[in-house]
């Protein structure tokens, strides 16, 4: 089959009036928000012994509590999580999307070919055997077409521009997912934690507990105690036991929830975890970075970025469908109904020229998405500053929770010490007869509330700690850098 060429220099000219014409572009451009900044992070009026810094933040923020296991948890979540691997799906099917919408910038070229073995009617359309319908004939074709929109108005360049955007919204997305394991996965083991240093806390008071119903039963067999002293002293070794249960239930909660975490069935880390281990402490300083930095960082701002960007590219496509399209198209190919003239020069067929579309009327429907398109603009900027505005937010309410829950740490620390020195010196004075037992009671009753108290703040250290690096949505960089855009 031979190509006809005799058109090339048509197009040719057709490509360049393309070139020329492609700065034009309809509807705004996009220009990247600027929201108001803070110059600086809230201080406290009195400030904690860990404090925030404006220094460079480090990445993997978990390494910070020099916990082995947190680490080593982490680092599966990562691999192994299926809210995340649910996120990648989502992202892989964006990025097809985009694929799918940005084909049109490019020109459509297909092959053709075909062969059959035909017999038209007599007594209906032309013959081409020329046998009137008598017999049947062979017909041989194939050819090559090839379509192109030519993009006058930029109205591809948009729906390029706001597939993109578009693109970008899901890789922020995933970027979120990731966010919220990395603290959800913290948070679980510090709570995890935290409950087995309370375990810890309750059966050392037991141990106590039982000791002073030893002390009770020897004096009650000595005539210097009463039965009523015996009594209290059992009830409040019950009253121990019986905080044991629920802190195994709890326990256990903990770890089916790092489980599910790792992608694991049920007590799948049982024996992993089930050992007793201190909650991860907090350093001295937590270095959380520069507040010029946090549009950069979170991604629900990014996103809500993206989100605005897709919406203004929008309104340019909007506007372009006001104006003609016009594409490019031609074909060339053979066709005969010999064999042995297929491909030949008088088989050949061609076909080339210019097509356009102008909406003359619709009925306002081209008007109406056009201010659908401008009113989710307006909708996505609004959105945006509301985004900044509620992450300013919770980093301010986060600084003042770790700040806060360090004092409530410290002075529970104090008020133990204290608690405990109280029990001594009740249990020395009930052996020696200056005070009843009841002292004892109460003052061991207190210890056990502090201590409580005190592993249950300086659990919340932690988790402040958590909860102000996830509100500074820092992490996801260590992780998934920013090669989405070389992949597209």
């Amino acid at each position: 089959m031979k190509i006809f060429v005799g058109h090339w220099p048509q197009l040719t000219l057709c490509a360049s009036l393309v070139m020329s014409l492609s700065a034009c572009t309809v509807g705004p451009d996009f220009q990247k928000p600027q929201p108001q900044k803070i110059t600086e992070w809230s201080k406290p009026s009195k400030a904690a012994a860990s404090e925030a810094v404006s220094t460079d933040m480090n990445e993997r923020w978990w390494d910070v509590f020099n916990d082995p296991k947190l680490s080593a948890l982490t680092q599966r979540a990562l691999t192994d999580n299926l809210d995340l691997k649910l996120a990648s799906s989502r992202l892989q099917q964006s990025r097809a999307a985009r694929q799918v919408i940005t084909a049109d910038r490019y020109p459509n070229t297909a092959a053709t070919g075909s062969y059959g073995r035909k017999r038209n009617s007599g007594e209906g359309l032309n013959d081409p055997s020329g046998n009137n319908g008598d017999s049947a004939f062979n017909l041989w074709d194939a050819g090559f077409s090839a379509s192109w929109e030519l993009d006058f108005w930029g109205r591809v360049r948009r729906e390029t521009e706001a597939a993109d955007a578009t693109l970008e919204v899901a890789e922020n997305d995933r970027r979120g997912v990731l966010l919220s394991v990395l603290a959800e996965t913290a948070q679980d083991y510090i709570q995890l934690r935290g409950v087995q240093s309370t375990r810890a806390v309750t059966e050392q008071n037991l141990e106590v507990a039982r000791h002073s119903l030893k002390l009770s039963q020897l004096r009650l067999a000595d005539g210097v105690a009463t039965d009523l002293d015996v009594a209290e002293a059992a009830a409040q070794v019950a009253a121990i036991e019986s905080r044991l249960p629920a802190l195994e239930q709890r326990q256990s909660q903990l770890i089916n929830a790092l489980s599910l975490l790792m992608g694991e069935p049920p007590q799948a880390l049982q024996a992993e975890l089930s050992t007793d281990a201190p909650v991860p402490s907090t350093p001295r300083q937590v270095a959380i970075g520069l507040p010029s930095q946090l549009a950069e960082r979170r991604p629900d701002i990014r996103q809500a970025e993206a989100r605005l960007h897709a919406a203004t590219a929008s309104i340019g496509v909007a506007k372009g469908d006001f104006y003609p399209r016009i594409t490019l198209s031609g074909n060339i190919g053979s066709q005969a109904m010999q064999l042995s003239d297929f491909g030949s020069w008088g088989s050949r067929s061609f076909g080339i020229g210019p097509q356009f579309s102008l909406p003359l009327f619709d009925g306002g429907r081209l008007r109406g998405v056009l201010n659908l398109r401008e009113a989710q603009q307006q909708e996505a900027a609004i959105a945006y500053q509301q985004t900044v505005l509620r992450a300013w937010h919770e980093i301010d309410d986060q600084l003042s929770a770790y700040n806060a829950s360090q004092l409530r740490r410290d002075s529970l620390a104090e008020a133990v010490r204290q608690n405990r020195i109280a029990l001594r010196t009740a249990q020395q004075q009930y052996v020696e007869g200056v005070v009843d037992f009841v002292n004892v009671l109460t003052v061991q009753g207190a210890l056990l509330a502090t201590q409580e108290q005190f592993v249950e703040s300086s659990t919340g250290v932690s988790l402040a700690m958590v909860g102000l690096y996830k509100a500074l949505g820092g992490g996801w960089e260590s992780v998934y850098p920013l090669e989405e855009t070389a992949q597209r």
